[in-house]
């Protein structure tokens, strides 16, 4: 059977999850008659954001998918350690914490990022203008300081294509700025597992001069069997008003990460047998009950550290703005290779050690121009980005002592570099907003081998694209907003997917990049005072998909697919009630199949680590003073296969329940604050993630049943 003859209209999917709502929403009128008309001053309509259109811009007026995650929500009775928590009540987005710290956070934005094996890969990481991604589009969210932050803006589809090398979205970080007068603040917060976390920060602003400083340290025993960590984190924001408009931005951050054990994943059979354990190393013949993760003592060090300034200013109605960045990231990873597979001559060892320099600016200059009858706003600008890494591996047992650094068996130097001008425009004029974007990218790798023993790995490869952006909305009512957008996108194998040919020999510069094809048509309502809808349809076909290979032990080598599909419903809405109460909802509906069958992998199956099915629900209440909160939360997800193929079991669907509870007093100049939160209230036994196409099968990262966390902050202010 043809794509053609198996495809799924997008209104058909419209018209399920409608199928969904309760009645009352479904009935709600597309436009209130006048008299009902909301006051635009209200908080649904006045949602500005920076992520598209690179100046200030309000969301309801912006022809793409963009949510605000704010200040409150990222402290909602956290510890603001993952940005996981925070990220669920977005649409589209799906954030797993894979309860392993050595392998950070799994996000996927329509389906784009979900085979990464660590870190953040489709997905464009950004915090304070900086970037979280390298010129290669692996990224770390690890890096987000949260403790700062004022908001998270989320954008997905088509709009996105002109931040350049990924695919699915972008998740940018703000940090607030120092406002008020000076003060401190110190945090603590514990929880199941042995998790703890002291937090001090102090800002304020004197004049032309604001400051802020936070440091914290995060500790954990681990939910599963040797999964302990220890992360230490410093950040600090300098801000000068200066003479004539302009603005001086100075950040700097660190994050330090000593031996964060990895427990891996395991297989089906264990999860249902006892899903805190590792998976048994049957090879071990001296311990015969001793894990993997245990023998080898898999684990990863990270330490890294990157400064930015941003310079601001405008000239009338024109602005300029200049940022550079530099930084640098030293990782050591022991992972769970056997002696017997590290024989052959061409393997690089199970020790990974690479010691990163990075460094980049991006500057654009906007202007506003009658033109038309309307205003013309144009962007021009270049972005430019540079990593080396000094990488070797060693062989990760000396005679029969496992999981310490042995032989040498590479070193090399590996730059990525990336060289992307830019244009944005955006015509207004009347009802109509106009928006069209034009990127050219193209990102270089070069690689210079130093270890000749197993022959020369050393090359290069380039990859170019130009990536177009077309966009229109129409102000149909002052409450209700349509919209329409197309681009094309593309992403190349970053450095560690390059690194690799089927079970591990030599680069594999024969990798292409995948393009891929994204439409969008979307709306936004305002159904009635301090009510607002947002839904979106959408389709991505992308060429040349980047799938997993071979996957064992914590090293993933990638190819090249035949052509994928990905075609979706988003759904958001969110109201102020009547007496404190408030309610949110966040809903995703996902088709993502292979469009083209390829070897072992048959036309129409489901892409692996994507969900067909997401939501998030909240119910809130406030005391009309502000001291009082709580809230009752839902997090659901469909089932999730962790293969290409479709054969192994998938990680069933699960639905979720969380409560959480805070208070504050203000005690002259004190503030004081407290929280508790309750997850997973029924204990529900899931798997949180999945390691896609482990060749192992250890596809499985259980997740938590119920855990518990309370905190306490005190704040001064002088």
């Amino acid at each position: 059977m043809t794509s053609k003859h198996r495809f799924v209209r997008l209104n058909t999917i419209a018209a399920l999850l409608a199928a969904t709502l309760p009645p009352a929403w479904a009935a709600a009128p597309v436009a209130p008659a006048a008299d009902d008309a909301p006051d635009a001053t209200r908080q649904p309509m006045q949602v500005v954001v920076v992520s598209g259109s690179r100046s200030e811009h309000l969301s309801f007026d912006l022809p793409a998918a963009i949510d605000v995650v704010g200040a409150e929500r990222i402290g909602a009775a956290q510890m603001r350690v993952n940005a996981s928590e925070a990220l669920a009540a977005v649409p589209g987005l799906v954030v797993q914490n894979r309860q392993n710290y050595a392998q950070d956070l799994q996000i996927s934005s329509r389906g784009f990022g979900a085979r990464s094996a660590f870190g953040v890969r489709g997905v464009r990481l950004i915090a304070d203008g900086i970037p979280a991604t390298m010129p290669d589009g692996q990224g770390q969210a690890a890096t987000f300081n949260l403790d700062m932050a004022e908001r998270i803006e989320v954008l997905r589809g088509p709009y996105s294509a002109l931040y350049g090398n990924h695919a699915g979205g972008v998740v940018q970080l703000f940090t607030r700025e120092p406002q008020g007068a000076p003060g401190v603040e110190l945090g603590v917060s514990g929880g199941s597992d042995g998790m703890r976390k002291t937090d001090v920060n102090a800002g304020g602003k004197e004049g032309n001069f604001g400051w802020l400083l936070d440091g914290s340290r995060f500790e954990t025993d681990g939910y599963r069997a040797h999964s302990a960590a220890t992360r230490d984190q410093a950040y600090a924001k300098l801000v000068f008003d200066l003479r004539g408009g302009a603005k001086l931005t100075v950040t700097a951050s660190g994050l330090r990460q000593d031996d964060t054990q990895d427990p891996l994943g395991v297989t089906w059979t264990t999860w249902q047998r006892d899903p805190r354990a590792g998976e048994i190393d049957t090879t071990d013949t001296a311990r015969p009950q001793r894990t993997f993760a245990d023998r080898y003592d898999t684990r990863k060090s990270i330490d890294h550290q990157q400064f930015g300034a941003t310079w601001d200013q405008r000239f009338g109605a024109d602005r300029l703005r200049l940022t550079v960045y530099g930084g640098n990231r030293r990782v050591i990873q022991y992972q769970s290779f056997s002696k017997a597979f590290q024989a052959p001559a061409s393997h690089s060892g199970g020790v990974v050690d690479f010691d990163r320099d990075f460094y980049g600016f991006d500057a654009n200059w906007t202007m506003a121009r009658p033109f038309g009858a309307g205003t013309l706003r144009t962007t021009v600008g270049l972005e430019a980005g540079k990593s080396k890494d000094g990488r070797q591996g060693f062989e990760n047992y000396v005679g029969d002592r496992f999981g310490v650094k042995g032989r040498l068996r590479r070193d090399e130097t590996d730059d990525v570099r990336n060289v992307d001008p830019y244009l944005q425009m955006e015509w207004e004029r009347g009802q109509w907003v106009f928006t069209g974007g034009l990127r050219h990218s193209r990102v270089s790798f070069d690689v210079d081998d130093h270890y000749l023993a197993n022959g020369n790995d050393g090359g290069s490869v380039d990859y170019r694209h130009t990536t177009p952006l077309l966009g229109a909305l129409y102000k149909l009512t002052p409450a209700l907003n349509l919209y329409a957008s197309a681009a094309r996108g593309f992403e190349t194998p970053t450095l560690n997917e390059l690194f690799y040919s089927g079970a591990g020999a030599g680069f594999n510069y024969r990798l292409g990049a995948a393009t891929s094809t994204q439409l969008e048509v979307g709306a936004k309502a305002a159904l009635a005072q301090d009510v607002r809808l947002n839904a979106a349809l959408f389709q991505a076909r992308t060429r040349d998909e980047l799938v997993v290979d071979v996957a064992s032990g914590g090293r993933t080598s990638y190819r090249n697919a035949s052509a994928t599909l990905r075609q979706g419903l988003e759904l958001s809405f969110e109201a102020d009630l009547r007496a404190g109460f408030s309610a949110r909802l966040a809903a995703s509906v996902l088709r993502a199949i292979y469009d083209e069958a390829f070897t072992g992998v048959a036309e129409g199956n489901r892409l692996p680590g994507v969900p067909r099915t997401s939501l998030f629900g909240e119910l809130a209440w406030k005391a009309a003073d502000g001291r009082l909160g709580a809230a009752l939360e839902t997090v659901a997800s469909g089932k999730v296969h962790p293969d290409d193929a479709n054969a192994a079991t998938p990680a069933p669907g699960y639905m979720l329940f969380n409560a959480r509870v805070q208070a504050s007093q203000q005690l002259g100049a004190w503030r004081l604050k407290q929280y508790a939160r309750l997850n997973n209230l029924f204990d529900r036994d899931y798997i949180g993630s999945v390691i896609v196409g482990d060749s192992n099968r250890r596809y499985y990262e259980p997740a938590p049943g119920r855990n518990w966390v309370l905190g306490a902050s005190a704040q001064y202010q002088f």
